[in-house]
Formats: structure tokens, C-alpha cells, sequence
């Protein structure tokens, strides 16, 4: 290379740094556009939701009322009857996108997500466990529905980590106690349904299905907790960044490998487990959204924002669908799983053709 063209390479420009005290980060406007993109996309669905009912209002008239504008009917329908349920569905979204992305990225898989690998069907079966026997359960008597998830999630992720520990974690053996751990849970969910009364195992079905149906704000609070957890986890976007590219080398960038991936794991459990209890287990979402995130930005891992916007864009427009354009409403369960089926066998195809070449 000659002088010049040194000189040229030397004096390149390269993204820019920002920093902020001690914290550093790289200005890349490409992504903070798709970012603001994907915010801009779920807000619009957010508006197009709200809108519809009974006493139909435009998505401008819905951006009005939110922004402080309205008549008193209008402010009455939005911000009392309508927000609650969006608002959930935004905050269940952003978690599971979120959590999703983290356990793709620590087991550098994509099928390594909460609902895969059995931790969203151990908070199911704690729910069921209360609904369907009641207050007959010391967990039913004390704590009720919400705890009975957070706990069941928590117990079964603690339970597949210690199973697949061997001298650290591996993502394929993880996957695959995870699997088999979420198909006995299925089934022990399966057999509370059929010794339980029929009213209970009614709503235990109904709620199994992952439903926004009948939300209001008294039910916004394991939602809103979403947003600390997720906090957190964003938080800890450079030790994820350096899991992705193996331990090793997360040890050479200075990250305390064992402790970020219980860190990390945990605040993915927290959030797959907050928003069982908020929504029901909406399936599939922590699956597609980070995949979807990582296709659209062509980043080399799941982005964790992204991942949460895309999720809540996948709930609110699955919740869309089950209300508005299906002759039939259904729980936003249904649709989400219809999404992620499909998705499901099309990246397994894909995989498979990509190692037989």
C-alpha cells in the first residue's frame, strides 16, 4: 500500500464514541434510527387497539387523548378502559423480547428461549396448581396466582441449571434438559386440568392460552415490574456482548464469565416469569422476536432493546388480530403461537440445510 493509502486508512473515520463518565458506549445511527422505528411501529399499534371497540376513536384521536387532548368521553374510554390492556401488552412483550434474547445470546442458540426450554411452562403449572386446587395448596391459601408463577418460574429454571451443569453451562445440553423438563411440566399441567373441577380448569384453560381479555390497571403491576428487570438487563448489554463471543474470550475482555451468566439468566427468568403472571404464557414471542430483531438489524446477536420492541410489536398486533380481524376473538395466545409455529420449523429447515452442506 503506498503512503497515501496508509495515511488515508490511518485518518478513516470510525464511529464515534460517546461517553459518559466512566460508562463508553459507540454512536452507531443506523441502529438508534430502526430503534426509534420499532418505537414509532408499536405506538401506532398501541393507537390502532385502543381504538377499537364499541365506541370507535381514530388512531389521531387516540395519539390526542393520550397526549392530553380529548373530550371527556374519549379521555374516560382511553386512559380507564382501553390503556390498561395495551399498556400490559407492550410491558409482556418488551419482557419476554428481552428475555428471549438474552438466553439466545449466553447460549449463542436460537431455540434457547423461556418458552423452549420449560421456564414459562414451570410458571404455568405454579399458576394452574392455584387455580385449579384452590385454596386447598398452602402456596394458594398464602400467595395466590401471581407468586405461584414467579415461583414456579424461578424453580424451574434453578432446576434445569443445576441439570445441565457440567463444569459450566453448554447451550445444546441446556436445550435439551430444557426440553425435556417443559415437556413433564406440560404434562403434570395437563393432569391438573383433568382432576380439577370443571369451572376452575375452565379459567386455568383460558389463562393458559396467554389472554389480555379483561385487564385493567390493578393488573399492571408484575407488567410494570417488567420495566426495572429489564432495566437491569440492558444494563448488562457489554458482559452479554462478550458472552456471545464465547467464554474465553469474555474472560480476556475482563467479564466474570460464571457471575454474568447468573446475573444475566436470572433477570431472564424474572422477566419470563413477570409477564406469565401479568398475561398468561403468550407463547412463542420470546422465541421470534429476537430472531426478527437480529434479521431486520443484521446485528451479530440478539439486540436487547430491539428484541423488547419487536415483542411488544409482535403482542399488541397479535392482540390486533385476535380482536379486530378474526370473526372470532381469541386469546392473543392463539395467534402468537400461530406466528411462531411456522417460524419454529422454518429456522430448524434452515439449520439443517446450512450443516449439510
Amino acid at each position: 500500500m503506498s503512503r497515501a493509502g496508509v495515511r488515508e486508512a490511518v485518518a478513516a473515520p470510525s464511529r464515534r464514541a460517546v461517553r459518559l463518565g466512566r460508562i463508553s458506549m459507540v454512536w452507531r445511527p443506523g441502529l438508534v434510527v430502526a430503534h426509534l422505528a420499532f418505537a414509532a411501529i408499536v405506538f401506532l399499534l398501541v393507537c390502532a387497539g385502543i381504538g377499537q371497540g364499541d365506541y370507535p376513536i381514530s388512531i389521531g384521536g387516540v395519539a390526542q387523548v393520550l397526549f392530553g387532548g380529548g373530550t371527556d368521553a374519549e379521555r374516560f374510554i382511553v386512559m380507564d378502559l382501553r390503556l390498561p390492556r395495551a399498556v400490559i401488552g407492550v410491558l409482556v412483550g418488551l419482557g419476554l423480547g428481552i428475555s428471549g434474547a438474552i438466553t439466545q445470546s449466553i447460549t449463542r442458540n436460537p431455540l434457547a428461549s423461556p418458552d423452549i426450554l420449560g421456564i414459562m411452562a414451570g410458571a404455568s403449572a405454579g399458576a394452574v396448581a392455584v387455580i385449579v386446587l384452590g385454596g386447598s395448596t398452602v402456596i394458594g391459601a398464602t400467595f395466590g396466582v401471581p407468586t405461584a408463577a414467579l415461583l414456579g418460574g424461578l424453580l424451574t429454571a434453578t432446576a434445569i441449571y443445576l441439570l445441565a451443569w457440567r463444569r459450566g453451562i453448554e447451550g445444546f445440553r441446556l436445550i435439551l434438559v430444557g426440553i425435556a423438563t417443559n415437556a413433564i411440566l406440560v404434562a403434570l399441567t395437563s393432569w391438573m386440568l383433568v382432576v380439577g373441577d370443571i369451572w376452575d380448569v375452565t379459567r386455568a384453560t383460558v389463562w393458559l392460552n396467554g389472554s389480555l381479555n379483561g385487564r385493567d390497571w390493578g393488573d399492571a403491576r408484575a407488567a410494570i415490574a417488567v420495566i426495572a428487570i429489564g432495566t437491569v438487563a440492558i444494563a448488562m448489554a457489554f458482559p452479554l456482548s462478550a458472552l456471545k463471543l464465547g467464554d474465553e474470550t469474555a474472560r480476556a475482555l475482563g467479564v466474570r464469565v460464571r457471575t454474568s451468566q447468573a446475573a444475566l439468566l436470572i433477570a431472564s427468568v424474572l422477566l419470563a416469569a413477570m409477564c406469565v403472571t401479568a398475561a398468561g404464557p403468550i407463547g412463542f414471542v420470546a422465541f421470534v422476536a429476537p430472531q426478527l430483531a437480529l434479521r431486520i438489524l443484521r446485528t451479530a446477536g440478539p439486540p436487547l432493546l430491539a428484541s423488547g420492541l419487536m415483542g411488544a410489536a409482535l403482542v399488541v398486533g397479535s392482540d390486533y388480530v385476535a380482536r379486530v380481524l378474526l370473526p372470532v376473538e381469541l386469546p392473543v395466545g392463539v395467534v402468537t403461537t400461530a406466528i411462531g409455529g411456522p417460524f419454529l420449523m422454518y429456522l430448524i429447515i434452515r439449520t439443517n440445510r446450512r450443516l449439510s452442506r
